[in-house]
């Protein structure tokens, strides 16, 4: 089925840690399996990584849904400076 995906933007600043909850990146395929769901980062956050919470500093590219649901994953900020929002991708 087609899948859809609702990604909020995540603002951080220099240092800055946010866990990924199932509100930031929001997606569904059709199959009422969302445990089954896989996200994949093409685009890395330009001032930071996306990292599994118990390996810091170990940037991923790719997590599934039940990580999101467990709050393993978290978008980290590098310390450069630059703020904004960014998406997910």
């Amino acid at each position: 089925g087609d899948i859809v995906l609702l990604a909020k933007p995540v603002t951080l600043t220099e240092g800055d840690r946010v866990t990924l909850t199932t509100d930031v990146p929001v997606a569904t395929d059709g199959t009422s399996k969302p445990e089954k769901l896989l996200y994949a980062v093409s685009l890395p956050p330009v001032h930071g990584q996306i990292e599994y919470i118990n390996y810091p500093g170990v940037p991923i590219s790719s997590y599934s849904q039940l990580d999101v649901v467990a709050q393993k994953v978290s978008d980290v900020h590098d310390n450069s400076h630059g703020t904004g929002k960014e998406s997910l991708r």
